[in-house]
């Protein structure tokens, strides 16, 4: 059965739903897990999809959660964005296809360059010690 837009806003919340299916901007320094370092991964919060680590987690000081690399590229999307004047790269998830944010070129050279700008707002946090409780056990590999 398909979740109807409105069941979707209700489950996840008015800014979830702006961010994830109308590509809404959560204000800087304002998400949940902007200044948030707890050991875990962040799943879509539409479809539970693993998206990113606390791994790969850094403070770029730009205002929204950063990380150096998805825990696997095929669970994102790239897509042109030339919205508002400006020229960037669109992250979406795969299974669900919500907006995330965005990739930039300037993120710390020793991973990789890249910095994925993600809206907390499209993310859900699943702590190290609850993976094998919410489906997520294959995760905690990824700390050993």
């Amino acid at each position: 059965m398909v979740e109807s837009k409105e069941d979707l806003r209700e489950r996840i919340g008015d800014l979830a739903y702006e961010v994830t299916q109308n590509a809404a901007t959560e204000r800087a320094f304002t998400g949940e897990y902007d200044d948030f370092y707890d050991k875990g991964i962040y799943v879509d919060i539409v479809s539970g999809e693993p998206l990113f680590s606390s791994q790969d987690k850094y403070d770029a000081g730009c205002g929204w959660p950063s990380f150096t690399k998805p825990i696997d590229k095929q669970r994102v999307t790239n897509h042109q964005d030339n919205s508002y004047g400006m020229r960037r790269i669109e992250v979406r998830s795969q299974e669900a296809n919500s907006h995330l944010g965005h990739v930039f070129a300037d993120g710390p050279s020793a991973a990789g360059g890249l910095r994925y700008c993600i809206n907390s707002a499209a993310l859900r946090f699943v702590p190290y010690d609850k993976l094998a409780e919410e489906g997520y056990a294959d995760y905690s590999q990824l700390f050993d």
